[in-house]
């Protein structure tokens, strides 16, 4: 009665009491003990007598009309929920117990959404795949010896086999675009700030690097949950409120169709991908063309070495400021990413965020000029397809061996360093059967108009009905 109905199906049946919250929540905890096993993807999760318990007590409750009422969510193991512990998947902080939960899970709380664990993470949220030394690697839902990516790859495989309805996920460099591709699902960075965030530990004069998002399998899934988590909160002084909601965004096909989008492909030879993917996401936007959308192959004259040197500055200094406040006492303790990045970033000068903050506003310029003429810009969502899920990261791409633990994410940056919404849309499937995606880009602020082209893409091709065989 559960599987197959979307989000929006299951909360009316709840409402018109056709259906029970216990009998939503069973049918999720069913799903998570028979498949999350292989998966490994929700961790930390609270005991099943006690959730059915707060499933009854809102069954019993006389108002059922909240949005998000007797739907099962666990958070991403580095977004603090009060009764579960925020171990960042790192052994050193296994029993870091949070006093407070972060201000969207309160929002989540506050709508009738049942928190039952947390998602399995990359360990301390570096590298882009979700490995680490407390719960070890989490599956791609199509392939469980392959990686989901990362860092929020427990979110989306998750999302994709339906233990959960839809998740969230946190993103600096591609932690929810690059999961969402692995997944064959949906995967938003907002603008940062439309999603508040506690930023009382964090160096204000630096950019907003990191910012909470979400995945789902369809728009429509996605609508009610970010119309619960966005807007501003006074705790967040870089937060903001739009003028409509994301589930009103319904376009028709002949405005989808009056959209242009530059494809910037490997930003013109500079990005390593395998050239699969590209064939992937070119044969994608053929379908769009034969839809009458503009399609225009850019060559790009952003200088990708400029764009690499301003974003791995920042990087370095953010995870080099983050790691000091929570007083890791022995640095080498961490992984090899993360010592990367602490070493990196504590030998930055003032001169050198100078010169990157330059040159952000450098290749800022430069797109701006570019949104002058189209809509949207778009990258594919990885750079390489899944690999398998017990390396740390990939060295090589085609046979090019690469030179930094991070290379493989260069093709995230561009969005998380200029503060552009991004929502990968899938793409399509490998010769072996593995999913890939695209990044959809917009202006800073255009969320909803990125949105509503997601919306009609998922209405037109309709990839949420394809699902990994895993039952």
């Amino acid at each position: 009665m559960i599987e197959n109905q979307s989000v929006e199906e299951i909360q009316n049946k709840i409402k018109s009491r056709q259906i029970s919250i216990k009998e939503v929540i069973e049918y999720y905890l069913n799903r998570i003990e028979k498949i999350n096993p292989d998966l490994n993807a929700i961790v930390l999760q609270k005991d099943r007598e006690s959730i059915i318990k707060e499933a009854i007590k809102k069954d019993n409750a006389k108002e059922l009309d909240k949005p998000l009422n007797g739907l099962p969510l666990a958070i991403k193991d580095l977004t603090d929920v009060e009764g579960f512990k925020t171990t960042y998947g790192f052994p050193g902080s296994k029993n870091n117990q949070p006093k407070k939960n972060s201000l969207f899970v309160n929002r989540l709380i506050d709508k009738g959404a049942i928190i039952i664990g947390k998602t399995n993470t990359a360990e301390l949220g570096v590298g882009g795949h979700t490995i680490n030394r407390l719960f070890g690697p989490t599956s791609n839902a199509y392939d469980l010896s392959k990686s989901a990516a990362g860092s929020s790859g427990g979110a989306s495989s998750a999302v994709a086999t339906g233990l959960l309805p839809f998740a969230d996920g946190t993103d600096q460099m591609g932690s929810c675009r690059g999961p969402a591709a692995y997944a064959n699902i949906y995967g938003y960075r907002p603008t940062p700030g439309l999603i508040s965030a506690d930023r009382s530990g964090q160096n204000l004069d630096l950019p907003i690097l990191t910012t909470p998002g979400c995945f789902a399998r369809n728009p429509k899934d996605m609508s009610i949950l970010l119309d619960v988590i966005v807007g501003s909160n006074s705790a967040d002084k870089f937060s903001f409120d739009l003028d409509s909601s994301f589930k009103s965004q319904n376009i028709s096909e002949k405005e989808f169709s009056s959209f242009k989008i530059g494809w910037i492909s490997d930003m013109s030879e500079s990005y390593d991908i395998e050239k699969n993917i590209l064939e992937v996401c070119e044969n994608k936007l053929k379908d769009l063309e034969k839809i009458n959308l503009k399609v225009e192959y850019l060559k790009s004259k952003i200088n990708t070495d400029v764009l690499w040197n301003s974003w791995t500055t920042l990087r370095a200094k953010s995870i080099y400021e983050d790691t000091l406040s929570m007083n890791i006492l022995d640095i080498n303790s961490m992984t090899y990413q993360a010592i990367w990045e602490y070493y990196k970033g504590k030998e930055i000068k003032v001169q050198d965020l100078k010169l990157a903050l330059d040159q952000k506003q450098q290749c800022l310029n430069q797109i701006n000029l570019i949104f002058e003429n189209f809509d949207f810009l778009v990258l594919p969502s990885a750079q390489i397809f899944p690999f398998d899920k017990n390396l740390q990261f990939p060295k090589y791409i085609n046979d090019k061996e690469l030179d930094t633990y991070h290379r493989w994410l260069e093709v995230f940056i561009l969005s998380s360093l200029l503060e552009l919404p991004t929502i990968t849309i899938p793409a399509g499937f490998n010769k072996d059967g593995m999913p890939m995606g695209m990044q959809i880009i917009g202006k800073n602020k255009d969320d909803l108009k990125l949105f509503s082209f997601a919306s009609k893409y998922e209405d037109i091709f309709n990839f949420s009905k394809i699902k990994p065989k895993l039952d």
